[in-house]
């Protein structure tokens, strides 16, 4: 599994309905790309569940590098680079994956980002991840939880969806976005638990 998100950060009197309308009338076409387990089309406004910013930042759980790769060099990435400029993708290797037991469709995202500790162990901070991706899963109006990190950088992501329409979702820190669309054509093959 592989995870990957860009970040388009928008004026601050931009004007989101524009975003909404763009993921309305193109989301549909990641419903069924080969290789993605799930695309969440996620966006913040300014002053809105505690945002600075108007932002568009999508999040991605691929199952095989060649679906991204399809996506990235493919053209699935060009529609948006001419319409935004290319972003800057950040990209982290899959540590674990859990589905939440809420049977409704996903509302808000959280995502949490934190640099992997100095002279920590490397496979006990790995192994923390995979239980608190569980622990996430298993909250009340969780529909999934993901952890991955970036070596380059050192920094774990875990990210989780949420069937509930609150600012916070319960036990979940991070930053929050509402999700416009979720594409999920390999999302029950992404592989469950510990990544290795």
């Amino acid at each position: 599994m592989h995870a990957m998100q860009y970040e388009i950060t928008l004026p601050a009197a931009y004007d989101m309905d524009i975003v909404r309308a763009r993921v309305a009338r193109l989301g549909h076409l990641l419903d069924d790309w080969e290789g993605l387990g799930l695309k969440a089309y996620l966006m913040r406004e300014r002053g809105v569940q505690g945002s600075p910013v108007n932002q568009y930042a999508p999040f991605y759980l691929w199952n095989t590098v060649r679906g991204m790769n399809s996506f990235l060099w493919g053209g699935g990435l060009q529609g948006l680079s001419d319409d935004f400029g290319r972003p800057s993708i950040r990209q982290w290797t899959g540590l674990a994956y859990e589905e939440g037991g809420a049977d409704a469709p996903a509302r808000i995202a959280v995502r949490e980002r934190r640099p992997v500790p100095q002279g920590a162990a490397l496979g006990e901070t790995a192994e923390e991840a995979v239980r608190e991706t569980a622990r996430l899963a298993a909250r009340d109006g969780a529909v999934c939880a993901a952890a991955a990190v970036d070596t380059g950088r050192w920094e774990l992501v875990l990210f989780s969806l949420w069937a509930q329409e609150t600012q916070r979702a319960p036990g979940a820190d991070g930053e929050v976005f509402r999700v416009l669309h979720l594409s999920a054509p390999g999302r029950a093959r992404l592989p469950r638990g510990r990544q290795w």
